[in-house]
């Protein structure tokens, strides 16, 4: 499987961001990709550092406009392209979705982005509900995709859940970055804790991961923090683990070959799915031992 990613610093100007990356997406799949991974929320500006109830004429109802100008492109071009959109579901219930597009430009599946965080600067839970789809995967003509989304790379239970529904790779389009007031030490740990977590669901389930973070400067329209500089980082790492690609900070296009049968032998060494104590695990569905 060759997977395209694409790590872009966004403006105001939606309509040139989406330019930009179709034209990127056309660079990738005429070097060979076969399927494309944008960032979460890959048309504009990461508006959650604000809550105003005007932000919500960005979303879009699925299929929409997105999905139809991604999805002639993907036709044209004969690539899968995994989106990630701020849909209108109704008027007042909202999601962060990512849609996966088929070679054929058809909408083959979504996921509705199921943990939302509500912290400084990412006030998600004022825009999104929480997903209601489950951690299925996506059938699609190279394979079977496990799309979470950004927040959802922290738990290791979506990424178990993904696996055991016999995703064949992990993809979190993602947007995260750095607090201005932060010292550089902690911006280090958090930005190595992202990396770790993620790699950790790889070892833990045998999977392929690629994440695919933003990149550049946003302010802060309210003025009340300095904005965030999303770290960029985007990797893809195999079965063990092991890095197959690094992308430093700033704009990346990048191929990466995956050997899909690589999965089925690192499980064979380390059969973790053949040793869980299923039966011992049922506390698991409790918030908190008290």
């Amino acid at each position: 499987m060759k997977i395209g990613i694409i790590q872009q610093a966004n403006t105001a100007n939606r309509e040139d961001n989406i330019s930009r990356l179709q034209s990127k997406i056309r660079d990738l799949a005429s070097k060979g990709a076969e399927v494309v991974v944008l960032q979460e929320l890959h048309n504009g500006l990461y508006f959650c550092q604000t809550e105003e109830t005007d932000i919500f004429d960005q979303a879009e109802t699925i299929p929409g406009p997105s999905t139809e100008s991604f999805g002639k492109l993907a036709n044209e071009l004969g690539v899968v392209i995994v989106l990630s959109l701020f849909e209108k579901r109704a008027a007042g219930l909202y999601h962060n979705t990512a849609v996966v597009i088929e070679k054929d430009g058809s909408i083959i599946g979504k996921y509705r982005k199921m943990h939302i965080p509500d912290d400084p600067a990412y006030y998600e839970k004022f825009y999104f509900t929480p997903g209601d789809l489950g951690f299925n995967p996506i059938e699609t003509s190279v394979g079977k995709l496990g799309v979470l989304v950004c927040w959802d790379q922290w738990y290791p239970e979506a990424a178990r859940m993904m696996a055991l529904a016999g995703a064949e790779v992990l993809i979190y389009p993602t947007a995260i970055g750095y607090e201005s007031s932060d010292t550089d030490s902690e911006k280090n740990r958090q930005r190595e804790a992202w990396i770790t977590v993620q790699r950790g669901h790889a070892v833990a389930n045998g999977i392929p991961v690629i994440a695919v973070n933003r990149t550049g400067y946003e302010p802060d329209p309210s003025g009340q923090t300095n904005g965030i500089t999303f770290w960029g980082n985007s990797f893809i790492c195999g079965p063990q683990g092991e890095f197959l690609y690094q992308a430093p900070e700033g704009e990346v296009i990048q191929i990466v070959e995956i050997d899909k049968t690589r999965t089925e032998n690192v499980r064979r060494w380390w059969p973790f799915l053949r040793d869980r104590r299923i039966d011992e695990y049922g506390e698991l569905t409790r918030r908190f031992r008290d």
